[in-house]
């Protein structure tokens, strides 16, 4: 079972105010932080950062909304963490997000979705190194 996995509170739950209550709901599942870091993305970052959807015809449209204001990153843990943090997270679409997740609570639109969360292990770890050092986590 995985042990970590990372997390981006978004420019718009964290334009709206919503980081606070996303991080107490993250706690609250059982989720310890790791590494918490508030910044905001450059395009070159968030460009390498989502360059697996490079190609993809929403690209141009992530990098920017991605890099309009201020995230925070985290890395969290828990046993099966990536699984249970994609159920906390709910579904990419809100309006298709089970009731009580977090995309269900505070995303505005498939766009705006308030939360990016690990699909996978090694992915976990990938992202998690692209924001922390090893030496950043406790």
């Amino acid at each position: 079972m995985s042990q970590i996995t990372f997390t981006m509170i978004k420019p718009d739950a964290v334009a709206n105010g919503h980081a606070g209550k996303i991080i107490n709901d993250i706690i609250e599942a059982g989720f310890t932080i790791v590494s918490l870091k508030y910044t905001k993305l450059s395009p070159e970052m968030a460009g390498k950062f989502y360059a697996i959807h490079k190609e993809r015809g929403f690209f141009n449209d992530l990098i920017s909304f991605m890099s309009s204001g201020a995230i925070y990153a985290a890395v969290l843990q828990k046993d099966n963490a990536v699984a249970d943090f994609r159920t906390l997270i709910g579904a990419t679409d809100p309006t298709k997000a089970a009731p009580g997740t977090l995309r269900a609570k505070y995303a505005k639109s498939i766009d705006a979705n308030a939360m990016h969360g690990s699909d996978s292990d090694e992915n976990a770890n990938i992202e998690a190194n692209f924001f922390f050092s090893q030496f950043e986590r406790f």
